[in-house]
This record gives C-alpha cells, sequence and structure tokens, in this order.
C-alpha cells in the first residue's frame, strides 16, 4: 500500500489565448493567483497554499471534494490528460502522463485507466454490452471476446442477464450501474470516478457505494473518487483532499479531516459532522501515569461509538491495550464527550 500510483505536483491550469505568457510571467515574477487572474485569464489550478503536490497509493481510495467550481474536476481530467495541464507534472503508474506522445497517452486511457463520468452518456442505439465493451472494440479485440468481458463487468454490477437491453430500458441507477462496468471491463489498475452517484436517491447512493467499496476491496483498484458531499467523501476514502478555489488545503485520513481542521474553510465543512465512527481510541487517549488499567478495555483502533457503550452502567475510566493485551493508555468519558463535541 506504499507504492504511489498517481502524482500531481505543482499543477496550474491557466484558461486564455495569453496562458503560456501568464504562467512564464508565474515562474520569472512570482505572480500570485489573484494578480494572474488581474489579467482577465481563468485560473481553474494552481498549487494549494499548504499542498503543492499530492499523491495516491496503491489500492487506496483517494477523494477530492470540494464546492462546486472547486477545481476537483478539472483536477482528475488531468491525470489522464483530458486537460491539458499549463504547467507542472503528473505520473501515472511510474510514467510521465504530461510529456506523453498521444500513442502513449491512447495506451495509457485504453489498459490503465478507467474512467466514470457524472453523466454515463450511454449511446441509447447500442446494448449495454456494447456500450460496455466499446472501449475493447476500439482496441480490435473480437466480438466474442468482448461480450465474454462485458457478461462479466455487468455480473460485478448485479447485472446478470442484461446484457442484450438497451440503456433506456433502466433506471436511473441502474445506467450508473452500467457506466462502472464499462469502466472495469478492460481491468485497468486505476480508476477515476468523477461524482459516479450525483443525483441519486439516497437509499440507491449508499447501496452503490456499499457495493463499490466490497468491489473495490476484492479487486484492489486504486481510485481516485471525486465528489461534493463530506459525508459521502468520508464513508469512501482511505484519504480526502479539501479542494477550495483551485488549490488543495488539507490532505488527511477522515479521521484527521474531521478532528483537526487546517482553517476556517475546512473547519465549516466539517463541522455538523458525526464522530461516532471517526475518532478513535488511540487518539483521545491518555497516558496511565501509574493508573491501574481497568476491566474494560479497547483496542487502539476502537471507534468511539463503542468507547461510550462502556461509560453506559460505568463512568470509571477505559483502558486502551496493545494487540498483546498490554495496557498503553486510558480514555476518561470527559475524553469521549469532548470528542463527540469536537
Amino acid at each position: 500500500m506504499s507504492e504511489a500510483q498517481i502524482e500531481c505536483r505543482d499543477l496550474w491550469k491557466i484558461y486564455g489565448s495569453r496562458s503560456d505568457e501568464a504562467m512564464k510571467a508565474v515562474l520569472s515574477e512570482g505572480l500570485s493567483k489573484e494578480e494572474v487572474r488581474g489579467g482577465s485569464r481563468q485560473v481553474q489550478l494552481c498549487p494549494g497554499r499548504a499542498q503543492r503536490q499530492f499523491s495516491v497509493r496503491k489500492g487506496e481510495i483517494f477523494c477530492i471534494m470540494g464546492l462546486s467550481g472547486s477545481g476537483k474536476s478539472t483536477l482528475v481530467r488531468h491525470v489522464n490528460r483530458l486537460i491539458e495541464p499549463t504547467a507542472g507534472e503528473i505520473r501515472v503508474a511510474g510514467q510521465r502522463v504530461d510529456t506523453m506522445g498521444e500513442t502513449e497517452l491512447r495506451q495509457l486511457r485504453a489498459e490503465t485507466i478507467g474512467m466514470v463520468f457524472q453523466h454515463m452518456a450511454l449511446w441509447p442505439h447500442r446494448t449495454l454490452g456494447e456500450n460496455v465493451g466499446f472501449g475493447l472494440e476500439v482496441r480490435d479485440i473480437r466480438p466474442s471476446e468482448r461480450r465474454a468481458a462485458a457478461e462479466k463487468a455487468l455480473a460485478a454490477m448485479d447485472l446478470t442477464g442484461w446484457i442484450d437491453h438497451y440503456p433506456d430500458q433502466l433506471p436511473g441507477d441502474m445506467q450508473k450501474r452500467v457506466g462502472l462496468a464499462r469502466a472495469l471491463v478492460a481491468d485497468p489498475e486505476i480508476l477515476l470516478m468523477d461524482e459516479p452517484f450525483l443525483a441519486l436517491d439516497p437509499l440507491i447512493r449508499r447501496q452503490l457505494q456499499d457495493q463499490f467499496l466490497n468491489l473495490s476491496a476484492h479487486m484492489k483498484k486504486t481510485t481516485l473518487f471525486i465528489t461534493h458531499d463530506l459525508d459521502e467523501a468520508i464513508r469512501m476514502g482511505d484519504h480526502i483532499a479539501i479542494m477550495n478555489d483551485g488549490e488543495i488545503v488539507q490532505i488527511g485520513t477522515p479521521e484527521e479531516i474531521v478532528t483537526n481542521p487546517k482553517d476556517g474553510y475546512v473547519a465549516e465543512f466539517v463541522k455538523g459532522i458525526s464522530r461516532i465512527r471517526l475518532v478513535r481510541a488511540e487518539t483521545i487517549m491518555e497516558p496511565l501515569n501509574g493508573s491501574q488499567g481497568t476491566p474494560k478495555q479497547v483496542r487502539p483502533d476502537a471507534e468511539l461509538g463503542e468507547i461510550l457503550d462502556h461509560f453506559m452502567d460505568d463512568q470509571s475510566p477505559v483502558t486502551v491495550v496493545s494487540p498483546d493485551h498490554a495496557a498503553i493508555g486510558r480514555i476518561t468519558i470527559k475524553a469521549a464527550l469532548t470528542a463527540i463535541r469536537g
């Protein structure tokens, strides 16, 4: 889990007819984002004040979130170069994407990266099997192999038996599943997902999240997941990057983001989030300082909800024990209640 599959460093995206000139001025004169914008150019991405780079480890789900217009969709489209960067470095699976030629880039998109968009854009005149297998079709894979791969991908999304149906015969949530199957059919190492569960009913959205989490754990795909929903980011992500106005302002685990926001913008995002399933025992425990352990014991990774259960009938401290059952700290009811409040 330590190998970086996606790395982005010092990315800039400046729109406008004089974007190259503006970029040279940034590099030579140290212009700020605001000064560049003063020249009537749109700056969509720029290195953040605190985060000039980010990396996604092999097998993890890395969520990028922010409000509409924060630059998150622009950022994810740089990874497979659907958008050309004005400046910066992008690496995918150890390869420099920003300097790739067209042939290499096509191969990367076809074999290494699968992408799921907000709107699935399924062809209405093609069956689900033909929609899912299109990426294999452009690679001249034989029809029988395409169909077999499409059947397998559709089955992974609980769409067995639907291969010869058409998109307009499916409700919206099932069309989302077809889009996921299309991204998975070539068995890519990396998935780029741009708000794939947008505009779904809450129950269906949660079911699809669960299904993808189970699928991800089984297939071990490296996933860059875009969302504007912090609850979804916390539920899905191993790490979360918060974006604001084209900048990544904080990167951390869900627990780090919620319990230790770096600025007022992030704090505003997380203030209404429940900490019951986020805060861990090791985060809020204090040293024993000569105190004896108690029969109430939890592991360092125990969730706050489990810790609170121990205080229902008895408000004495809870002992935190290591995997070999050695006492390493304690948690008082005051610490637990403080963790709830944030």
